[in-house]
């Protein structure tokens, strides 16, 4: 399982069915450059993958995750913008991938869709994921938020590797302590050069600052994240580098 890329990917969010055609001229260059102006912004901003353990014990970090991500996409924004894709693992065998958005109103539409339902956990399908879709077009980082690894630690590390390979750091949030899965997710973030983080359930301040402090990174590098923990709300920058540099 360990070496499947996500199935149904891209499929989270498709946009379905044709415009009208109906629609005015006017409309129709409204729309052109809307999108010529979104496309722009994706263009010069970073990309970051959202990964979330869905699984059933994770609904309330998953509600807290939804209402936190605005943050990326306002942190990135002062360093030409963000775009992020959502995957997740949840039930018997289920691992999905978004399409990718540069708003986080779409992002959060598509989440607040999504229920958690019980099941094992899928991290080798995720960083799998993460590498190929690296190696189609750059990736920066990885964010991923769970409390739980019941997958072997070898193939993890061998699918951290091809991650790193393709350019992506991977930051491991992890809620809780259980000692185990702190020893997994530090070796993804050592093997890809990016970091291993502990929350405790219930520290929505300490997630937020860590995903503000993740977008920095994948918008504008290692510089971008330097210059955020510099400042007074910069504490999930200094988290991240203390984490990286130690």
């Amino acid at each position: 399982m360990g070496g499947d890329e996500p199935r149904d990917r891209g499929v989270l969010d498709r946009s379905g069915g044709t415009a009208p055609t109906d629609r005015s001229s006017g409309d129709d260059i409204t729309r052109f450059l809307a999108e010529t102006k979104r496309k722009a912004r994706r263009t010069a901003g970073g990309r970051l993958i959202f990964a979330l353990d869905a699984t059933m014990s994770r609904q309330p970090t998953w509600e807290r995750a939804s209402a936190l991500q605005a943050a990326m996409f306002e942190e990135a924004s002062r360093l030409g913008g963000l775009e992020v894709q959502l995957v997740y693992y949840r039930g018997q065998g289920e691992c999905r991938a978004s399409r990718w958005f540069a708003d986080a109103a779409d992002l959060a539409r598509v989440m607040g869709r999504i229920d958690c339902r019980a099941g094992t956990t899928a991290i080798g399908r995720v960083l799998s994921h993460v590498a190929a879709e690296a190696r189609e077009r750059p990736v920066a980082a990885m964010a991923f938020v769970g409390d739980a690894c019941e997958e072997d630690a070898g193939t993890l590390e061998d699918l951290a590797a091809r991650a790193a390979m393709a350019g992506v750091a991977c930051f491991m949030f992890q809620e809780g302590h259980d000692r185990r899965v702190a020893r997994l997710f530090a070796e993804i973030a050592r093997l890809t050069r990016g970091a291993h983080v502990p929350f405790d359930e219930g520290a929505a301040d300490r997630l937020g600052d860590l995903l503000r402090a993740v977008a920095a990174y994948a918008a504008g590098g290692h510089e971008a994240l330097v210059r955020l923990s510099e400042r007074r709300d910069g504490e999930g920058a200094r988290l991240l580098l203390g984490r990286m540099d130690g």
